[in-house]
C-alpha cells in the first residue's frame, strides 16, 4: 500500500479530473478500502480542500469551490500547457494582462520539478502581435471579473465610458458576453440608452456600482457571440461572419506567390503564371485597394461593384498624380487639348 502522502496526492489528482466520484470507484482506482477512502477524504479537508460528500450506498465525493485557493495538483502535460499559456499571456498578446501573467509564470516556475523545469526551459514562446498605431491599454482584472459576473447573473450595468464625465448620466447596458479580439477586451451588451447592440472596450469602462436589476437576455444577432463579434469587426453588422463586400479577380501572378500574402481568401490556380482570387472587405473601394497591393495586372470577374470601385480609385489616383507632375507632363483635359487647325 502506498504511503499516506502518496495516497492523498493520488486521491486529489482523481478528484480534480472529473466532477463526481463514488467511494467504490475511488477505492478501486487507488487499491484501498472504502474506510481508508473516508479517512483520506477527512485528511484532505483538514488540509483545506473542500471535498463535498453525497449520500448513497457507496457515498459520493466532489471537489467543491472553497473560500481560498488550495494547493493544486497538475500532471506533467498540464504543467507544461499552463506554462506555455502563461508565456503567451505575459507577452501582452492576451489584451492587457501581461503583468499578472508574468507574476503567475514566475510562481509556477518556482515550484516546477527539475525534470519539468528543464523541459519547459527549452521552449521559449514569443507571441508577435500585428503592428498597431497604439498598444492595447492595460485592463484591470477586477473589471473583467465584474463584467463577466454581471453577464452571467444577468444584471444591468451602470458605467462611465471613455471621456464621459463622472458627474454626468451613467450608461445603462445589459451585459451579454466578455470577449477578446485582436489584443483588446470588449463587452458585448444591449445598450438600453440607444436601444441597440454595442461592443464596449473594457479598458474604457468605469463601473458605477451597485449593479442594476436582473434582466432576461435577448437573442444575439447572428445566433452566437463568435458570429456577432466577427460580423461587427468585419462591417456586416453582426449578423454574419462574411465580409459585406466580396469579389473575384484574375491576377497575373502564380498562385503560390499570392498565397504567401493572403490570409482570408480563396486562391485557385489557372496556369503557372495566373490565379483566380476571391477576397472580401468592409467596402468595395477597400477591396479594390487591397487587390491592387498585389502589384500585378488585374481582370475583374465580378461583381460590377468591384469594377466601379477600381474606376473610382483610378480617377482619384489620376487627380493625385496630376497635382504633383510638372506642367508639361500633366495629362491634358478636354478643355486643354491642342486645337485642330
Amino acid at each position: 500500500m502506498p504511503t499516506t502522502s502518496a495516497r492523498l496526492l493520488a486521491l486529489l489528482s482523481l478528484l480534480q479530473t472529473r466532477r463526481d466520484w463514488s467511494g467504490t470507484a475511488l477505492a478501486a482506482r487507488l487499491g484501498i478500502s472504502l474506510r481508508t477512502v473516508r479517512r483520506d477524504i477527512d485528511r484532505l479537508r483538514d488540509l483545506g480542500y473542500p471535498v463535498a460528500a453525497a449520500k448513497g450506498p457507496d457515498g459520493g465525493y466532489r471537489l467543491a469551490a472553497g473560500t481560498e485557493l488550495p494547493p493544486l495538483l497538475f500532471d506533467d502535460d498540464q504543467a507544461v500547457a499552463l506554462t506555455i499559456a502563461l508565456q503567451i499571456a505575459a507577452t501582452g498578446a492576451d489584451g492587457g494582462l501581461a503583468d499578472d501573467a508574468a507574476r503567475a509564470l514566475h510562481t509556477v516556475g518556482q515550484v516546477l520539478p527539475a525534470r519539468l523545469r528543464q523541459r519547459v526551459g527549452t521552449l521559449s514562446v514569443t507571441a508577435v502581435a500585428r503592428p498597431t498605431t497604439a498598444a492595447p491599454e492595460p485592463v484591470d482584472g477586477g473589471v473583467l471579473l465584474a463584467l463577466s459576473a454581471a453577464a452571467q447573473n444577468h444584471e444591468i450595468l451602470r458605467f462611465d465610458y471613455g471621456q464621459d464625465s463622472p458627474d454626468g448620466p451613467a450608461r445603462h447596458a445589459e451585459p451579454h458576453h466578455v470577449v477578446t479580439w485582436d489584443g483588446r477586451w470588449y463587452l458585448v451588451a444591449w445598450d438600453l440608452d440607444r436601444a441597440d447592440w454595442r461592443t464596449f472596450r473594457a479598458d474604457r469602462i468605469t463601473l458605477r456600482p451597485p449593479h442594476g436589476p436582473r434582466f432576461t437576455p435577448r437573442p444575439l444577432p447572428g445566433g452566437d457571440v463568435a458570429t456577432y463579434v466577427t460580423g461587427v469587426f468585419r462591417g456586416s453588422g453582426g449578423t454574419s461572419t462574411d465580409w459585406p463586400c466580396r469579389g473575384t479577380v484574375i491576377l497575373d501572378l502564380p498562385a503560390a506567390t499570392v498565397a504567401r500574402f493572403t490570409r482570408d481568401g480563396l486562391i485557385e490556380e489557372i496556369d503557372p503564371g495566373r490565379c483566380r482570387l476571391t477576397l472580401g472587405s468592409w467596402s468595395w473601394v477597400s477591396l479594390a485597394a487591397t487587390i491592387a497591393r498585389y502589384d500585378a495586372d488585374i481582370t475583374v470577374v465580378g461583381p460590377d461593384a468591384l469594377t466601379d470601385a477600381f474606376a473610382l480609385l483610378a480617377r482619384r489616383f489620376t487627380r493625385t498624380v496630376a497635382g504633383h507632375l510638372p506642367t508639361a507632363a500633366r495629362p491634358l483635359g478636354d478643355d486643354a487639348r491642342p486645337k485642330a487647325p
